[in-house]
């Protein structure tokens, strides 16, 4: 049985863990408030500009713009995985790594080679010895910028319009709520207009194109494919501090149980040994007479 002095040390760590914890889940639902506040300032103009994309896409002719194109050439995949680059938030990135092996184990006839890159730390450590790693983003999941989904989505139109991959996929946690994070698996490249919305274009609207066509597509795909990209990155922020409060509200409770566990066992032990040295000086006095 531990002494009264191991449940003193054992109850002070528990008291320093819990300030910890509670510390942990008010910064991140701090954060949390401000990322969901850019994720739904965001999301109003993600659906604006997919339903355009996929009425004017629909409309104008595949070859339009190269990110339209189907790949028939070269059977390969990237795989762009979003995650955290700090811990401490349950199954959150667990959650996109498991998808992305569930994926590959059910697609791997399906392509002749199959990489991913990364963005976020805890991805890159999982999957960096799995797979073949094209790039590795750093620091661009903890305050998501539209810069670095422009630099992101560059070097994927630039690996799709080579031809070095066929179709290319992103993986990320869609915020649903504080303790609910739902994994998206989908496919960005090539861009399908017709399964941008729900309602599918059934003929091609007669659209005046100022300026051409051509030009007018080559700002608006590639800009859609940038949103697509931070629109992930923001809803994947969102998640990590939603599910990293409710990890660190279930760790501050249970440090609370913990400690109440332990407070009553050592005062069982001190009673126990107030008891004894009792007895022994009763012992001891009978003794004498």
């Amino acid at each position: 049985m531990p002494t009264i002095k191991e449940y003193n040390v054992k109850l002070k760590s528990l008291k320093n863990t819990k300030k910890i914890t509670k510390t942990m889940k008010m910064v991140s639902a701090s954060k949390l408030r401000r990322a969901q506040q850019a994720q739904v300032n965001a999301k109003l103009y993600a659906q604006d500009i997919t339903s355009m994309i996929s009425r004017i896409s629909a409309s104008a002719e595949s070859a339009s713009h190269p990110l339209l194109k189907i790949n028939d050439t070269t059977k390969k995949a990237l795989i762009l995985v979003v995650t955290s680059d700090r811990g401490l938030c349950g199954a959150f990135n667990t959650n996109a790594t498991k998808q992305v092996m569930l994926w590959v184990s059910e697609n791997k006839e399906k392509y002749s080679q199959i990489d991913v890159s990364c963005c976020g730390k805890k991805g890159f450590m999982f999957l960096k010895r799995r797979f073949t790693l094209k790039l590795n983003y750093e620091n661009v999941t903890i305050s998501p910028k539209f810069d670095n989904a422009v630099r992101i989505g560059n070097d994927l139109s630039q690996s799709f319009i080579t031809g070095e991959y066929s179709d290319i996929f992103i993986v990320y946690n869609h915020f649903l709520s504080p303790i609910s994070q739902k994994t998206v698996f989908e496919k960005i490249l090539p861009i399908d207009p017709t399964a941008l919305v729900k309602e599918t274009v059934a003929k091609r609207t007669p659209y005046v194109f100022e300026p051409k066509e051509k030009e007018l597509l080559g700002f608006l795909i590639p800009h859609f494919l940038y949103f697509k990209i931070y629109f992930a990155l923001l809803e994947n922020s969102a998640g990590e501090h939603g599910a990293r409060m409710s990890a660190m509200d279930n760790a501050t409770k249970n440090a609370s149980d913990l400690i109440d566990r332990n407070t009553l066992l050592r005062n069982r032990a001190r009673q126990a040994s107030i008891t004894k040295e009792l007895i022994e000086i009763v012992s001891g006095a009978e003794a004498l007479k």
